[in-house]
């Protein structure tokens, strides 16, 4: 999951498709379908998030390597891959065998702070499952992204180690093997809908592969019913899943609700279609979008976020229950009918916008429709943690800004600028507490 407007730091980087393709670490091409779901989720996170593959940075070999190792599954469980009129080789689709038509590169424009784009050849990952009957025209996309941060330490929350690798296993392995498992499941049992898996490159640069699949579906976007997004969803505590995008169609909340069987997940529905994951590039095409997630912690973005961190368990979890909602999503009769949510901004917040003041809290993304901006935490040795605020607190004013929601907090804070004493106005147990709190620059 990317942090919103992270422009500094751009990775640069010219490849070769599957040039670093050839590391000894990945794991044979050949797929053992009887395995164990959390076996095979266990050896995927090993290798995507493994030293070898240094964080997935997109267009670096690392990177080409995570999208090969994609490829060469969907080769192996026989999906169907999309025509590529600009390659002879894959010009005709369908079940080709070729792992490498499953790879749709690209060139994109990667901002970088006060100079010129950086033009970076890099790949989407796209396969297709057949539906059959009179609904295997229309379509419901289920994707992940695959990159990380590699070896960038600006866009990093732990810049002070330096070039390390960022494994990148919650963010986003988990989404990218729970993706290759409900690939599996569905191959087995296809769907009355023709089911579209994608892996997006580029999303913590900006949403760039996501951005370039939903500007150039394989499909007509009038086809298709709907997209399910999966970024962060390897650490599930509590039985907890946050589920974005439930009112981004009439019937959604209906489907979310009627997939949540026992024994039953903790589920903080939340009607938002935007936010800083791919999801967004398809609702902002007018489809109805759906995001699991398992909320923030304390190693995202940082050289911390390893496979052996991972609830695997909690994975399984999440594809089961994603796994009912695709299939109700492709199976139902009905077209859903898609509604633009009511929302005061366009991205969820982050602490590297604005000014560069530095706050420190962890705002909570499930806390839904109450007012304000709840915190699940504050950064340790943070502005907020020196200034008093903890878990629980409902920020409701920052300076002379009222905060109704998550919006509001970041437009705040990007009026702010390092050294600004602002009072900050929260709720704790109901009542209203005024913190008086010395923003800093960034870590």
């Amino acid at each position: 999951m990317r942090a919103p407007f992270c422009s500094g730091g751009a990775l640069i980087g010219a490849v070769v498709l599957f040039a670093g393709a050839c590391h000894p670490a990945r794991p044979s091409s050949s797929v053992l379908l009887s395995t164990p779901p959390a076996d095979q989720l266990r050896a995927d996170i090993t290798y995507l998030a493994g030293a070898p593959l240094e964080g997935r940075g997109t267009g670096t070999p690392g990177n080409d390597s995570a999208a090969s190792f994609i490829a060469r599954r969907y080769s192996a469980l026989h999906l169907a891959s999309f025509p590529q009129a600009d390659r002879p080789a894959c010009a005709k689709g369908g079940v080709t065998g070729k792992a490498e038509c499953f790879v749709f590169p690209f060139v994109a424009s990667v901002a970088v702070r006060n100079s010129t784009p950086r033009a970076l050849k890099t790949q989407n990952v796209a396969a297709l499952i057949p539906g059959h009957g009179p609904l295997a025209s229309e379509y419901v996309i289920v994707g992940a992204h695959f990159d990380h941060l590699g070896r960038d330490s600006a866009n990093a929350r732990d810049p002070e180690k330096g070039h390390v690798i960022h494994p990148g296993a919650d963010d986003n392995g988990s989404g990218t093997i729970a993706v290759l498992e409900l690939a599996r499941r569905i191959a087995r049992h296809p769907t009355s809908r023709s089911v579209i898996i994608a892996n997006f490159t580029g999303e913590e640069l900006g949403l760039l592969g996501s951005e370039q699949f939903a500007n150039h579906l394989p499909v007509p976007k009038e086809k298709v019913q709907a997209m399910v997004n999966l970024d962060m969803v390897g650490r599930m505590k509590n039985d907890k899943l946050i589920v974005y995008g439930v009112l981004t169609a009439t019937e959604m909340k209906g489907i979310v609700d009627s997939a949540n069987v026992a024994p039953k997940l903790n589920i903080a529905a939340v009607g938002d279609g935007e936010g800083p994951s791919d999801h967004a590039a398809f609702y902002r095409k007018d489809l109805p979008v759906l995001h699991l997630f398992t909320d923030l912690h304390d190693d995202y973005h940082t050289a911390a976020d390893v496979a052996e961190k991972l609830n695997i368990d909690g994975i399984v979890r999440v594809a089961d229950f994603t796994e009912r909602v695709v299939r109700t999503l492709a199976d139902r009769p009905a077209r859903l009918t898609f509604q633009r949510v009511q929302t005061a901004g366009a991205n969820r917040p982050s602490e590297r916008q604005g000014g560069g003041a530095y706050f420190g809290s962890i705002p909570d993304m499930a806390a839904g429709d109450t007012k304000g901006m709840p915190l699940s935490g504050v950064r340790a040795g943070g502005p907020a943690d020196k200034a008093g605020l903890k878990a629980g607190d409902i920020i409701i004013k920052f300076g002379d800004k009222a905060i109704t929601n998550i919006y509001d907090y970041t437009d705040a804070l990007g009026g702010h600028k390092p050294g600004d004493m602002v009072d900050v106005v929260a709720l704790r147990a109901g009542k209203e507490v005024t913190f008086k709190v010395a923003l800093t620059a960034r870590p």
